[in-house]
Formats: C-alpha cells, structure tokens, sequence
C-alpha cells in the first residue's frame, strides 16, 4: 500500500509544479508578443516618416527617380502592413459581401499610385494635384495602419 501512495504523492507534486509553470509562461509569451508587436508599431512608424519625406521630394522634384522611391516605399509599407496586420483586419472588418477592409484599402493604394505615376510621366498637373494625391496616399496607409 505504501508503493501506491508513493506514486500517488509524485503525481500529485507533478501536477501542482507543472500548474505553477503554467502562467509564468503565459506570461513570458504576452511579454514577447508584446515587444514584438512594439518593434513592428516602431518600424511603420519609421516607414511612414520616410514616405512622407520622399512625398515632399517628389512633389518638389517631380523626376522618375523620386517616383520609384516612393513607391518602393509605399509598397514596403504596404507588405509590412499586410503582413503583420491581415489576422487582426480580417477578423474585425468584414463588409455585406465577405470582403474584408484591408483587402479594399490596398486596392485604392494601388490605384492611387497608378494615377500619381500618371500624373508624374505626364507632367500635365501643378504641384497641388500632386500635394493632394500625396495626401491621399498618406491618408490611406494611416487608415491602413489603424
């Protein structure tokens, strides 16, 4: 009868260790998630500084080497958001149709940059059209990014 209560015993001590280990590596996991999600905030914040300088820029050099900055910029942007925010949109931002919201935003990103790249090879609009698309590609990548 001993053996058996022996056995019990360690079992019972087992359980109540790994009970006690339990949270300490929730807790190392939200810590992790946390600062990991920091790094991630920290490093759109950075890209957004550098799309708005290459925005001023382009609006006053208007040349394709400005251009292509910019969009490489936008579309770096653009991949980091997706990447590190799609879970999150997808799961709070569904229209009637099944469609989600970031996917929508992405798609007026592009279509947004076609046009300024238009308006670039064309050289056809003044510096608030170019100020103003500016904008609204900076205006879309914060909704993006919220």
């Amino acid at each position: 009868m001993k053996v058996g209560q022996d056995i019990r015993s360690t079992l019972e001590k087992r359980g109540i260790d790994q009970k006690v280990a339990q949270p300490t590596s929730k807790g190392f996991q939200g810590i992790l998630t946390k600062q990991g999600d920091k790094l991630q905030m920290d490093q759109l914040n950075k890209l957004l500084i550098d799309i708005e300088d290459a925005g001023r820029r382009l609006s006053k050099s208007r040349n394709f080497s400005e251009l292509s900055k910019y969009k490489l910029l936008v579309k770096k942007f653009i991949h980091e958001a997706v990447e590190y925010g799609m879970d999150m949109k997808q799961s709070r931002s569904w229209d009637y149709n099944g469609n989600s919201r970031s996917l929508k935003i992405i798609e007026q990103v592009d279509k947004s940059l076609i046009e300024l790249t238009d308006e670039i090879v064309h050289k056809e609009s003044s510096t608030i059209d170019i100020l103003s698309k500016i904008g609204e590609v900076k205006g879309l990548l914060i909704n993006l990014y919220t």
